[in-house]
């Protein structure tokens, strides 16, 4: 059956509104009005974490992270349109919809310097094998395609099992995911039978949602403790931040 005649019995939609696609756009996911109604995260912001937030003194967010941790942005707000996406990505089934995020992030930030290395922040193995793929590896692969930069999928990995972060505050975030994450040397390898080794140039993690920053602080500690000198981080989106005080 050719592409154009199951365009015309089964014809393509877009994931989020059900608006048809014609056939040119029949291989999209998300239309161009969905995209469009995705806020940007604009600053003023903190220039190290990207919350655009009033700061007095320092940032309630970064203030605690390792020191090669040096920068975090974030493509759009998390608002409900947004998130929409980001659930048909994480619980809907559709790996492919990570394009489409990528294609937003790539539109709104800065690519990272020459010679950088996307790292993509694992999942537990539950999780995995429920969802059958890794919501931040594909995300990864998709910036990667476009950015033109390496993917290292087996530098971090999950060494422990962490609950749900969705109910927890900035500070039990914190402590659910300390010392969740380690490295490994699948990727970069090791020479003469020596010590785990990181690349040198920047590696620059990969999440679809960035929320307090705990999760990344925490990837970014374990790849800091293996010699890591430059860290940044890009999510997708960015949660507004819920006032636990």
């Amino acid at each position: 059956m050719t592409s154009a005649l199951v365009q015309l019995l089964l014809p393509a939609e877009c994931l989020l509104c059900h608006a048809l696609f014609p056939f040119a756009k029949a291989d999209d996911l998300v239309c161009a009005v969905c995209r469009h109604r995705w806020r940007p995260v604009c600053p003023p912001w903190c220039d190290r974490c990207g919350q655009p937030e009033p700061h007095f003194g320092p940032c309630r967010l970064c203030h605690d992270w390792v020191p090669p941790f040096g920068r975090a942005r974030s493509a759009v707000w998390l608002d409900a349109p947004a998130r929409k996406a980001v659930h048909a990505l994480k619980y809907g089934g559709f790996p492919k919809v990570a394009r489409d995020l990528a294609a937003v992030m790539v539109r709104h930030l800065p690519p990272p310097p020459p010679g950088s290395a996307l790292v993509p922040i694992p999942l537990a193995r539950r999780r995995l094998a429920r969802r059958g793929y890794n919501q931040s590896e594909v995300l990864a692969r998709a910036l990667g395609t476009a950015w033109q930069m390496p993917v290292l999928c087996g530098l971090l990995a999950r060494v422990r099992e962490t609950a749900s972060q969705t109910t927890l505050t900035p500070a039990s975030r914190l402590a659910n995911v300390a010392g969740a994450f380690g490295t490994r040397n699948s990727e970069v390898g090791r020479r003469n039978g020596s010590a785990f080794r990181v690349p040198t140039s920047a590696l620059v993690l990969v999440d679809d949602v960035f929320t307090t920053g705990a999760t990344l602080a925490a990837a970014a500690s374990a790849l800091a403790g293996a010699g890591a000198t430059h860290i940044a981080a890009v999510t997708f989106g960015r949660a507004v931040i819920p006032d636990f005080t």
